[in-house]
C-alpha cells in the first residue's frame, strides 16, 4: 500500500511471533527477515507423511484484515490440511506480490490492482483466491459539509493518499464528469484521518475496517463524546461503481504447472476459507487470535476491523475465494483507463494470459461442500460492535 508509517489496514508495531510451536525456529528466520526489510526464503515441498512448509506473506502486520490466515493457523486447519504455515508479516518496504515473485514466499495477499501492475513489470503471479468480494474504500465527510454524492465533491479539499490507492476515487470524479485536476482540490492525505478531523480535508479516504473506526474512536470536543455515524457521511466506490478488487491470494504462476504445489494450493486455499470461514462465525475470538498474534491495535478496533472485513467477504454468492468476471473485468478497466494526478495508469494493456484462475479455489469450494461446510455465507450477518476511545 504505501510507504508510509500508516496504510490502509492500520498500523502495528512489529512484532512476530512462532505461529506453531513446531515452528519456533522458523518463525525467528521470518523475526530477522522482517526487521530487515527482507522476506524468508520459499519453503520446499515436505516428503510424503510430514507436513508441507509453507510461507505466506501478507501485506501489513498483524490485524483483523487477515484475521482468517491467522484463526486457520489457531485453530489447526493448515495442519490439518498437511500443511506447516509461517506468517510472514509485511511492513513498509515489503511489497508482497514482489517477495512472491522472488521466490521467497509460497503464497502472498495483495490488492489486485497493484498486483497486476507487478505482472505487468514482470512478476509471473495469479490470482487463485479472491477473498475480498467487494472494495472497502470509502471517501468520509462531515455529515453537515453535504457531500453525499460524488457531484458535491465539486469544489472540495479532498483527500488521497495516493501510492496506488487513489484510482477508485479518481474513476469515480471521472465517471461523475468531474477532472480530478481542476474540479476538486487534492490533499495529499497522511493514513489516519487528522486532516478530516482539523478541517484540512472536506472528504478523507479511509477504509471501513480501520480509518472510519479511527473516526469513531475519537472525542468530539463539542459534545465530550465519541463521534457516531450519524456525524458523517461517506461514499462507497462499490455503490459507485468504480470498486476495484482488494485482497486476493496470489501464487507463483510457473509453480502453479507443477502438480505437487498444486495439490499444495488447493490445500492452502481450503485451509485459509476454513479460517474465514470461522472469522464468519465466530468474530470475537478471530479478533482475540489476531491480538493475541501481536497486533498493537486495540481491542476492540480489531473486532471491528474483523466485522468489517466479513462484511466484504460475505456473502459470497458464488463460493468464497471465486473470482467474479465482471468485477475483475471492472477492476482492468479502471487500471487501464483511468489516470492519476500524474498523468498514470495502473495499467497500459490488459492482464496477459494466467494472471487469474478459479481452478484451485474450485477444487477447494468442492471438497468443502462435501464436508457440509457454508461456503456462500447468505445468511451471514455483522455484529455490532461498541468501539472504545483509541480502539481499546
Amino acid at each position: 500500500m504505501s510507504r508510509s508509517t500508516h496504510r490502509p489496514g492500520g498500523p502495528s508495531r512489529p512484532r512476530r511471533r512462532a505461529v506453531l510451536a513446531a515452528v519456533a525456529a522458523v518463525a525467528s528466520a521470518v523475526l530477522v527477515a522482517c526487521s530487515t526489510g527482507t522476506a524468508p526464503e520459499a519453503s520446499e515441498p515436505g516428503t510424503d507423511g510430514e507436513l508441507t512448509p509453507v510461507t505466506l506473506q501478507l501485506q501489513w502486520f498483524a490485524q483483523g484484515q487477515f484475521a482468517g490466515y491467522y484463526a486457520a493457523v489457531d485453530q489447526g486447519f493448515y495442519e490439518a490440511a498437511g500443511l506447516d504455515v509461517t506468517i510472514a508479516e509485511g511492513g513498509a518496504d515489503i511489497v508482497p506480490q514482489t517477495v512472491l515473485a522472488d521466490g521467497a514466499a509460497d503464497f502472498a495477499i495483495a490488492w489486485v490492482p497493484k498486483a497486476l501492475a507487478s505482472r505487468e513489470q514482470g512478476a509471473m503471479i495469479t490470482d487463485v483466491a479472491q477473498i475480498f468480494q467487494r472494495s472497502g474504500t470509502l471517501q468520509v465527510s462531515f455529515a453537515d459539509a453535504g457531500i453525499d454524492s460524488v457531484d458535491d465533491l465539486a469544489g472540495k479539499n479532498v483527500g488521497s493518499w495516493g501510492f496506488g490507492n487513489e484510482f477508485e476515487l479518481f474513476a469515480a470524479l471521472t465517471e461523475a464528469g468531474l477532472d480530478p485536476m481542476s474540479d476538486v482540490t487534492l490533499v495529499q492525505q497522511a493514513f489516519d484521518m487528522s486532516g478530516l478531523l482539523s478541517g484540512d480535508i472536506d472528504a478523507a479516504q479511509a477504509m471501513t475496517y480501520n480509518e472510519y473506526a479511527q473516526l469513531l474512536e475519537t472525542v468530539d470536543p463539542e459534545t465530550g463524546e465519541l463521534y457516531t455515524a450519524e456525524d458523517f457521511s461517506a461514499l462507497d466506490w462499490n455503490d459507485a461503481g468504480t470498486a476495484m478488487l482488494q485482497d486476493a491470494i496470489w501464487a507463483s504462476s510457473d509453480r502453479l504447472d507443477d502438480p505437487e504445489f498444486q495439490e499444495t494450493t488447493v490445500a492452502f486455499i481450503k485451509a485459509s476459507i476454513e479460517g474465514w470461514i470461522y472469522a464468519r462465525d465466530n468474530p470475537e475470538e478471530a479478533a482475540q487470535i489476531v491480538v493475541d498474534s501481536g497486533s498493537q491495535l486495540g481491542a476492540s478496533h480489531q473486532l471491528w476491523m474483523v466485522n468489517e472485513i466479513n462484511r466484504l467477504v460475505w456473502p459470497s454468492p458464488d463460493g468464497i475465494g471465486i473470482i467474479d468476471e465482471g468485477a475483475w473485468q471492472q477492476t482492468v478497466d479502471i487500471a487501464m483507463g483511468t489516470t492519476n494526478q500524474d498523468g498514470a495508469t495502473v495499467l497500459t494493456e490488459e492482464p496477459s494470459e494466467g494472471a487469474w484462475t478459479n481452478e484451485f479455489v474450485e477444487q477447494a469450494l468442492a471438497q468443502l461442500e462435501e464436508e457440509g461446510v457454508d461456503i456462500t455465507g447468505a445468511d451471514f450477518a455483522p455484529i455490532e460492535v461498541e468501539l472504545q476511545e483509541g480502539g481499546q
